[in-house]
């Protein structure tokens, strides 16, 4: 029951990051869904492999090469979703910036 939860909180914060940025498109409900289902199985699978992969560049950046990361599993899970739609790097950037916060603050206050 608590993936249900994190998956739906997860197509939430897609759908509030598609309202407060124009870099990315959002064309219903169940893209929406879907898109919390792909973002979620592109960071559990294949966001630890990049992270590896990308190590020395993450310790040289400070960290800071993480969001560049998040960036770019974002952009994944809209590859593989039809009607989301990232539209350029800065979308999918402030994208999986704007949703980690959101998905985060969503999930403290229904966590409890």
């Amino acid at each position: 029951m608590n993936w249900l939860l994190s998956f739906l909180l997860n197509a939430l914060a897609i759908v509030l990051a598609d309202h407060l940025l124009e870099g990315i498109r959002l064309s219903g409900f169940i893209p929406a869904l879907l898109a919390g289902a792909a973002l979620g199985i592109v960071n559990t699978f294949l966001r630890p492999v990049l992270l590896l992969l990308t190590f020395p560049l993450t310790v040289f950046s400070l960290g800071l090469f993480i969001f560049i990361v998040n960036a770019i599993t974002f952009t994944i899970a809209a590859w593989l979703v039809p009607g989301f739609d990232v539209l350029s790097f800065g979308g999918a950037f402030w994208g999986a910036m704007i949703t980690g916060i959101i998905s985060w603050l969503l999930s403290l206050i229904f966590q409890k």
